[in-house]
């Protein structure tokens, strides 16, 4: 959906769920700001039993002037309802009637959206969906620095003070914002009420301790879902533990943190992994969260436990809450799957290894047309830069010799010169191809960002390059020669690669890509 796709109504209404947090507040602002730019009859609204309390969201609304207004009691029909960070029909927001109805959420959808909606919950924000769809329009927010300061705060704010940002898209409306810092220290500095910070201590009290694989679960009472992150920083920090999760419980949603302080555990692939089917999670490497719906997370309980369906009734005191329920089951379900998770995985270090190729085959590059990049055409040598891609960002130092090769879905990697020259071919046209995030390079120092498809090369496979491969039946992490820091995952189905002419040099290639890329020499 396009915002220009509701410019055919004239009175229109945002509302945003029923406890507005940061994000709904300014995604909904956006549009309210989107809607009046074009000249249309908008209000913002919430409903609800409680007004805004938290010292936070009181500063944010009066500061930044977000026009929202608490009306509780709503009763008009507008010719069109834009529900804002959350999903018509969901209990988390009081139903309004409307003639028409558009969705915009970064949230999984758990119920039947209408057709004018905008729902991508590979992002961190409602905030980040917005921004992107006002720049599609045309519209630049840069002179508005309420406004501004809003969506950033959003992104902050339901990404764990920036800790789960893992989309590139939110990395760019981070970079991008001209914010007011006085206003987001203010309202960071206000976070934490009296309360919290009992509930902080008491969470880190009832700790739950595993030393098989050393990790932390911790349940704090319900709370501002940044409240987690302090929990899992300040326990991460405890001798014998590497990987902490802490959570909180409501009726509507289940939020979880996740810290890790070792390079064989990544944050952002512990939470996906936990929220697999039953909610969302991602983040950095070391930093990540996620959420889980209550809906998905009895589905799958009872899977597991479908004794308890039964016997439920007979089990469970009368004074015990529907919170209480969940909070056993995604205890349970947290402890099963971080163990699946951590016996899933073999690790590799292709620099101290050499893989047994007398069960792998012998495969060479199909003709394929990839693309690469000299460093050194798009900043000069000696430059600090962030390549950002769909992947995550990696920083280098621009040398004479610095290459990236662009794969077939706009994956880049580093490749040296001489393996470049050996292996493909020039074509001599600029490399041409739209891919779902294209790729920039970001000059740390000036923050100058270029596109790198603007500088690519078109090459083709010489036929040079060989590599023996198999199919994985396990699970493993690699940490490549040219990596040590940052692992590749590979599943069953996917295949583990060395280069015939470099032991060392070895890699992950995806299952669906693999017989595109290469085939058997017999």
């Amino acid at each position: 959906m396009k915002l220009k796709e509701l410019l055919g109504y004239n009175d229109i209404v945002v509302q945003c769920h029923d406890n507005p947090d940061a994000d709904a507040l300014a995604s909904g602002y956006a549009l309210y700001w989107y809607f009046k730019a074009m000249g249309k009859n908008v209000r913002f609204i919430y409903r609800g039993r409680n007004k805004i309390r938290k010292s936070n969201l009181l500063i944010m609304v009066n500061r930044l002037e977000i026009p929202v207004s608490y009306e509780p009691d709503f009763s008009d029909i507008p010719e069109l309802l834009v529900v804002a960070d959350c999903q018509y029909g969901q209990k988390n927001i009081t139903k309004t009637e409307a003639e028409n109805i558009a969705v915009i959420d970064h949230h999984n959808i758990t119920v039947d959206v209408p057709e004018l909606s905008e729902v991508r919950s590979n992002l961190g924000s409602c905030s980040t969906i917005v921004w992107d769809m006002i720049k599609k329009e045309g519209l630049s927010i840069d002179g508005d620095k309420n406004l501004s300061t809003a969506l950033y705060y959003g992104l902050y704010t339901d990404t764990n003070r920036l800790s789960e940002v893992a989309h590139p898209l939110d990395k760019d409306m981070r970079d991008s914002l001209e914010y007011r810092k006085d206003v987001i220290i203010e309202m960071t500095n206000s976070n934490l009420s009296l309360k919290e910070l009992k509930i902080t201590g008491k969470a880190i009290l009832d700790y739950k301790y595993y030393d098989d694989f050393k990790y932390l679960i911790l349940q704090a009472e319900k709370c501002d879902p940044n409240i987690l992150g302090v929990i899992s920083d300040f326990s991460l920090e405890t001798e014998g533990v590497n990987v902490c999760i802490a959570y909180c419980v409501s009726e509507y949603e289940i939020k979880f943190s996740v810290r890790s302080c070792v390079k064989e555990v990544h944050a952002n692939e512990l939470a996906t992994f936990i929220a697999n089917g039953i909610g969302g999670g991602g983040g950095h490497i070391y930093k990540a969260g996620g959420t889980v719906r209550p809906e998905k997370l009895r589905e799958v309980y009872y899977s597991i436990y479908d004794d308890k369906r039964n016997s439920e009734s007979d089990e469970i005191p009368e004074d015990i809450t529907e919170e209480d329920i969940l909070a056993k089951m995604i205890y349970d379900i947290f402890n099963i799957r971080i163990v699946d998770y951590f016996e899933k995985y073999e690790i590799i270090y292709a620099k101290n290894t050499e893989l047994d190729i007398t069960d792998m085959k012998l495969y060479e590059k199909q003709p394929q047309e990839l693309g690469y990049v000299k460093l050194s055409d798009v900043f000069p040598e000696g430059t600090k830069v962030e390549i950002r891609t769909l992947e995550g960002d990696v920083n280098i130092v621009i040398g004479k010799e610095s290459y990236l090769m662009i794969g077939i879905e706009g994956e880049v990697y580093p490749i040296a010169k001489e393996k470049l020259s050996k292996s493909y071919k020039e074509l001599g046209v600029q490399y041409s191809r739209r891919f779902e995030y294209e790729p920039s390079i970001k000059n740390i120092d000036s923050g100058e960002v270029k596109k790198v498809l603007k500088y690519a090369h078109g090459v083709i496979s010489t036929g040079k390059s060989r590599i023996y491969a198999k199919t994985l039946d396990k699970s493993v992490k690699l940490f490549t020669e040219w990596d040590e820091e940052k692992y590749y995952s590979g599943d069953p189905g996917d295949y583990i690669a060395v280069r015939d002419d470099d032991k060392h040099d070895i890699y992950i290639i995806r299952g669906r890509l693999f017989h595109e890329l290469y085939k058997e020499i017999v």
